[in-house]
């Protein structure tokens, strides 16, 4: 019963906030669309807490660094996003370009000053960063994106893809990890709700001046140890590694491969 009154209220929260932000779009200047995006988002993180009983806990906040600064995000859950967006009041964040299939989306999205890239990466996605990641750094904005560029399950990662790395180095910025075990509460985008304290935790900032290989393992080295951390935590289990897999994108190709092969 949980789940079903949390996912009404979702859609009727999303859609009236998003015909809302619609209409603010067409209004000069982000303030009056950024302001319905931030009250929807807490909203949201209000129907979790009283509809699905998942309640968030935020630790590491001190450890964020003055200024402008990127931050990269483990991406367990649909909830990412709206718990890390309630922690700041204006952030811009990297998303993939399947939001803008959804009816006056694309609009809202491009008032706000997304990054939206392509969800297959590659050269066109590292574009997308450059140009659209230079005007919120040009606004001292702070940026959120999800290195691994897909949703996660519970217990495994993706590969860490380098545009988070290509800003980091164009921006000279610092980055933020991110650890999250949301995951087990609001697993991806099911339906299904499991009631209990989510918590994100921001770590050091890894500062400025790494190289790519470095700098890729060792965000994914500490946001995949300590989310595993947390996972642990909540479940009051051993520490499991999150185990690689392939993405998505990785398995269609393979499978396109051998059925041509």
């Amino acid at each position: 019963m949980r789940s079903l009154a949390f996912n009404i209220a979702y859609w009727i929260l999303s859609i009236a906030y998003a015909s809302a932000a619609a209409f603010a779009a067409l209004a000069p200047g982000r303030g009056a669309t950024g302001w319905i995006i931030r009250r929807y988002v807490k909203r949201m993180v209000q129907a979790m807490r009283v509809l699905a009983g998942i309640r968030i806990e935020v630790r590491g906040k001190e450890r964020l660094p003055s200024g402008a600064f990127i931050i990269a995000s483990k991406h367990q859950s649909w909830g990412d996003g709206f718990a890390t967006y309630d922690q700041f009041d204006d952030l811009a964040f990297v998303t993939g370009d399947h939001l803008e299939k959804f009816p006056l989306l694309g609009m809202v999205l491009t008032k706000l000053g997304a990054i939206v890239v392509n969800n297959c990466g590659g050269r066109e996605a590292r574009d997308s960063l450059k140009q659209s990641g230079a005007a919120a750094h040009a606004e001292g904005r702070t940026i959120l994106i999800y290195p691994e560029g897909n949703l996660a399950k519970v217990g495994e990662k993706f590969r860490y893809r380098s545009g988070v790395w290509h800003m980091y180095r164009d921006f000279d910025m610092p980055v933020v990890p991110l650890a999250s075990n949301l995951g087990l509460f609001w697993p991806q985008e099911e339906f299904r709700k499991k009631s209990g304290t989510a918590t994100l935790e921001f770590l050091d900032a890894i500062p400025t001046g790494l190289g790519k290989e470095e700098f890729l393992a060792r965000l994914e080295g500490v946001v995949e140890e300590r989310t595993a951390e947390l996972i642990a935590e909540a479940r009051g289990g051993p520490i499991v590694p999150n185990v690689l897999v392939p993405t998505p994108d990785e398995v269609a190709k393979a499978k396109k491969a051998a059925a041509t092969a």
